[in-house]
C-alpha cells in the first residue's frame, strides 16, 4: 500500500478555507471579529429596547427586538467559531507581548460569560439586574478581544480582505 501524498492537517485545512474568502487567515479572523462585534452592538441596542429603554430610537414591539436580540446573538457566536477554533486548535494561549496575553485571558473566559448568560436568561430566579450585567459583560469581552486583535491588524498590519 502506498503512503497518502498529501495529508491535510487542521490548520493548513483551516486556512485553505479562510484563504478562499480572504488574503489571510488573520484578515478572516479580523473580519469576521468585526461583523460578530456589529451583531454585538445589535444586542445591546436590542437588549435596552427589551428592557424599555430606546423605543424612541427603535420604535418597534419589545418582541421584535426580543425575536431580533435572540438572532443576532446565535449569528454573532457563529461567527465567532471560526475564531474560537483557529485561536484554541492553532495559536493556543500566548503571553509574548501585553496585547496578546490580555487577549489570550480574556479570550479563555469569553465563552464562560456567554454560558453564565444564557443560564441566566433560562433561569427566572436570578435578580432583575443580572441579565443587563451578563450581557454588558459578555459585550465588553468581545469588545477588548477585538480591539486586542482586529483593531490591532487593522491599524498594525493591514486594512483589507
Amino acid at each position: 500500500m502506498s503512503p497518502v501524498p498529501h495529508t491535510l492537517d487542521v490548520a493548513s485545512g483551516y486556512t485553505d478555507v479562510l484563504e478562499s474568502l480572504f488574503t489571510t487567515a488573520v484578515a478572516g479572523k479580523a473580519w469576521l471579529a468585526t461583523i460578530a462585534l456589529a451583531l454585538a452592538l445589535v444586542q445591546i441596542a436590542t437588549g435596552a429596547r427589551i428592557y424599555g429603554r430606546l423605543a424612541a430610537v427603535l420604535p418597534f414591539e419589545a418582541g421584535t427586538a426580543a425575536g431580533i436580540h435572540r438572532w443576532s446573538g446565535r449569528l454573532a457566536v457563529l461567527f465567532t467559531l471560526p475564531i474560537v477554533f483557529h485561536c484554541i486548535t492553532i495559536l493556543g494561549f500566548q503571553t509574548t507581548d501585553t496585547r496578546v496575553a490580555v487577549h489570550s485571558i480574556v479570550g479563555s473566559f469569553l465563552y464562560g460569560v456567554l454560558a453564565a448568560k444564557l443560564l441566566i436568561v433560562h433561569d427566572r430566579r436570578f435578580p432583575g439586574w443580572a441579565l443587563p450585567v451578563a450581557g454588558g459583560t459578555l459585550f465588553a469581552g468581545l469588545a477588548t478581544l477585538w480591539f486586542t486583535s482586529s483593531w490591532w491588524y487593522f491599524t498594525e498590519v493591514r486594512f483589507g480582505f
